[in-house]
């Protein structure tokens, strides 16, 4: 039964898996030069459309108004005033959406159901694409649509004009799930030459359902071991810090292999890497650098690793526009957009402050740490109290309600993030007096 719900009874999964066909039929259509351009914006905004419908049932409306009124936006603004309108507009919809999440958990006490949680993932995608798409008018990336109609009156030409914008924002592939995939790449995919379908990418998309199986196999172990042992609300001493690093593996596993999933979607449609070295831009980032997050004792690279173009996209959107407290702006926009529960405002702001410790503890490390036994040691003991911080702030994000917050506060997992605040008190101060 394990297996079964593994595989079929995920939504999101299912819905993934049930578009894969059709991803790799456009690619071969596109392939056998099947298609027209028209023809390719068509099929993508349409399985978008049915894709969304069937996943979502009536609340695909939510996704399907914004998506139409910011190409109502872009066509109707200039290049250097589209960002600041679209923005808010989408994160105002987006927030409507969450506050309605937040007043069934929270007030009527009802469990939400699966097609809105579906929605509201949707909706936070949308958001990176419409943000994405204007920051990139306004930097002149992209060529503004309203100055690419010769007729304005002419409502033909405008259905036409807007028809590449509204399927950039609905595409089947990166509907549910997947890296931030750039306008530029998505234009350059529909309206360029075919691409080949090498053996490169067929054994590459092989390697990733073998590790998809291989994650879901291990999933059932740590299943098995979280559902046999203590929770948070009854764990004692040390026991509660296994129960930390065993129910936050599971979580980690669980992402790894949506995105997984998610990225071979994109790809199976021929939206690749080798897709960026012909565009003279960076590859499809692909979201799960799984190496590097398990081996890291960083927690600002884990940080810029963990969904890598989520991370990209917020130092774009936060980080490299703001002067003061960048980086704190960043986490707090984090949880902005990850809806405002009380878990993950905690574990963003959390996250914050452990980054900035992690630059001062490893700068005066560098420094005072030569003797390679004695560095080695330091990295295994930083690697070990890394991945328990990481643990510690995905069950925060992850708990979201401020009950479990309180368990979570109340167990000895509490001790890893204050050693690191503590140390960053010492150290701020220190490097206050030597300044």
């Amino acid at each position: 039964m394990d297996w079964l719900q593994l595989f079929f009874l995920d939504p999101v999964s299912l819905y993934q898996g049930a578009a894969f066909p059709f991803a790799l039929l456009f690619n071969y259509l596109c392939f056998m030069d099947s298609f027209s351009t028209q023809a390719r914006y068509l099929f993508l905004l349409a399985g978008g459309g049915a894709l969304a419908v069937a996943a979502m049932g009536a609340f695909a409306a939510l996704v399907f108004i914004p998506a139409l009124c910011t190409v109502v936006l872009i066509h109707s603004l200039g290049p250097q005033d589209v960002h600041r309108p679209t923005f808010l507009f989408q994160m105002t919809w987006q927030t409507l959406c969450h506050l309605g999440l937040h007043y069934m958990e929270y007030y009527l006490q009802e469990a939400p159901s699966t097609r809105f949680c579906i929605t509201l993932s949707s909706l936070m995608l949308l958001t990176q694409k419409v943000t994405s798409l204007s920051l990139d008018i306004r930097e002149g990336k992209v060529v503004a649509p309203s100055g690419c109609i010769p007729n304005k009156n002419s409502l033909s030409e405008h259905l036409r004009a807007a028809l590449p914008y509204l399927s950039y924002l609905l595409f089947f592939p990166a509907l549910l799930g997947g890296p931030l995939c750039s306008f530029q790449r998505f234009q350059a995919r529909v309206e360029g030459p075919s691409s080949v379908w090498s053996r490169h990418s067929f054994w590459a998309l092989t390697w990733r359902a073998l590790q998809i199986l291989g994650l879901e196999s291990l999933k059932v172990i740590v299943r098995g071991v979280v559902g046999t042992g203590a929770g948070l609300g009854s764990c004692e001493q040390l026991e509660c810090v296994f129960v930390l690093w065993s129910t936050a593996g599971l979580f980690k596993l669980t992402y790894y292999s949506h995105w997984l999933l998610d990225d071979s979607l994109l790809r199976a449609a021929g939206f690749g890497s080798e897709l960026g070295r012909s565009l003279g831009e960076e590859g499809l980032l692909p979201d799960a650098d799984i190496w590097t997050l398990e081996t890291t004792h960083r927690i600002a690279l884990f940080a810029r690793k963990w969904n890598q173009s989520t991370a990209r996209w917020l130092r774009r959107l936060v980080f490299q526009q703001r002067r003061t407290w960048p980086l704190l702006q960043t986490f707090v926009f984090s949880a902005w957009w990850h809806g405002l529960h009380p878990g993950q405002v905690f574990g963003f702001l959390c996250w914050a402050v452990m980054v900035e410790a992690d630059y001062l503890i490893h700068a005066f490390a560098s420094v005072f740490i030569s003797s390679w036994p004695v560095r080695l040691l330091y990295r295994a003991l930083a690697w070990a109290h890394t991945q328990l911080i990481i643990a510690y702030i995905i069950l925060a994000v992850e708990a979201r309600s401020l009950s479990s917050l309180r368990l979570l506060w109340n167990s000895y997992s509490s001790v890893f993030p204050m050693v690191y605040c503590t140390l960053l008190l010492l150290l701020a101060k220190r490097k206050h007096k030597c300044n």
